[in-house]
Parts: structure tokens; C-alpha cells; sequence
């Protein structure tokens, strides 16, 4: 395992590891749709979170054109106005943009800023570049750089997205760290030779046994422990 002293940036995903985005999802769709009991919000959330999935994913094999997140968003709230019966233009247009509004986990601001000490702290994620803006100040995020997948015109966990990061960070993928709450992301970032780090967050992708990430943690804070001791 490296020391933490060779490591020369870090790299955050930012959607479900920085942020709250089921939670937030799903108090959008409550508010567009007042009447959901709480197992009709589930399969609301669901129709939302398997569209955009199933898009991302049919980007990543070419089955279709690049599509920033503010289209693809606007699509998946569409189908949970029409599963919903939701009539109202404003209300859907609202419900679109909700992943500008996301709440941060209680530790993302204190140990993003405890890390941004030490390190060069960069945010990367599927947001488009407009989305992310709005995001980071909702949620109180405060990158060095905040990094748009829309600048790839590729979604994780396409190669060329991390390079975003790498080109940023202008150091050896050896000596840069992604961290986030998603196995899935974090074997992209291995398959471009970054050092991996995985946040536990409810709703997360967990690793499985076979995973070998470098470092595990149970929150922000116990990560940027980890990483500034002995700097």
C-alpha cells in the first residue's frame, strides 16, 4: 500500500459520494407529487435513477449520442410526471432540475475543507457544467476545480472522463486519488492507474471481497486522517 505522503492530489466524485442524491431525488418528487405515499416515492425514485442509468449506459456503448445531464435529467422527469400523473409544466420543470439540490452528507464540507489543506481537492462528475455550478454552491462544496464529465462528452466509467482529472491535476495517475461511495467509479479510475479510496455512503456501490481498493473509510473523516497523517 503507497503512503499517504505520495499522494499529490485528490479527486472526489461528487453525486451520492459528496452529496445526498437519492435523499434529494426523492424529496423533489415529493414535492412535485404531495399525494406519493412513501412506497409510491420508491418506485417514483426508481424510474428516475434506472433511466438515467440505462441512458448513461447506452451513451457509453454508442447506442446514443452524448447527452449532457441536464437532458438526460429532463427526461427522467418527464417519465415521473407521466408515472406520477403529474400535469403541471411548472412542477415538472422544477422536478427537473433537482439535482441542483442536493443536501451534503454532514461530513462533506468539514473534510473536504480539512483535505483542501494538504491537497489539491478536485471535484468530478457526471453533472453537466451548468448543473455542477449550482450544485457545489447549494451544497456549499469548495473545489480548487470542479471537473464537468460534460467535457469529455463521456460518462464514468469512460477512460476519458479521469483524464479530465489527471490533465487537471497535471501529476501521475499513481499519485492521484479518486475517491468515491461507488465501487463501479473507483475500477474506472484503477483502469486509468489512479489510486482509489472508498467512502461509505448510504446508497452507495459497495465493494465486493474481491475489490482492492487502497484505502476504506467509513466517512470523510476518517479519510482525511488517513491522508494528512504525518504531513
Amino acid at each position: 500500500m503507497p503512503h499517504p505522503s505520495e499522494i499529490e492530489a485528490v479527486v472526489f466524485d461528487v453525486l451520492g459520494t459528496m452529496v445526498d442524491e437519492p435523499g434529494g431525488l426523492r424529496a423533489a418528487i415529493r414535492d412535485a407529487a404531495p399525494a406519493s405515499d412513501e412506497d409510491s416515492l420508491d418506485e417514483l425514485l426508481a424510474v428516475w435513477q434506472d433511466h438515467v442509468a440505462h441512458e448513461q449506459e447506452r451513451i457509453e456503448k454508442g447506442e446514443r449520442a452524448y447527452a449532457e445531464s441536464v437532458t438526460v435529467d429532463r427526461e427522467a422527469a418527464h417519465r415521473v410526471a407521466e408515472r406520477a400523473g403529474i400535469t403541471d409544466p411548472t412542477a415538472v420543470a422544477r422536478l427537473a432540475t433537482a439535482s441542483r439540490r442536493l443536501s451534503p452528507w454532514d461530513d462533506s464540507a468539514a473534510g473536504l475543507a480539512r483535505l483542501a489543506r494538504h491537497f489539491p481537492v478536485l471535484g468530478l462528475s457526471h453533472a453537466s457544467r451548468a448543473a455542477l455550478l449550482r450544485l457545489n454552491a447549494y451544497a456549499g462544496l469548495r473545489w480548487h476545480q470542479a471537473l464537468s464529465a460534460e467535457d469529455a462528452r463521456a460518462y464514468k466509467p469512460a477512460p476519458e472522463v479521469y483524464r479530465l482529472a489527471l490533465d487537471a491535476a497535471g501529476c501521475p495517475p499513481e499519485r492521484t486519488l479518486m475517491v468515491a461511495a461507488h465501487a463501479w467509479d473507483l475500477h474506472g479510475a484503477q483502469a486509468v492507474g489512479m489510486r482509489t479510496a472508498y467512502v461509505r455512503r448510504p446508497g452507495g456501490d459497495p465493494p465486493k471481497d474481491s475489490d482492492a481498493f487502497t484505502w476504506y473509510a467509513d466517512g470523510l473523516d476518517e479519510l482525511a486522517t488517513t491522508l494528512t497523517a504525518e504531513r
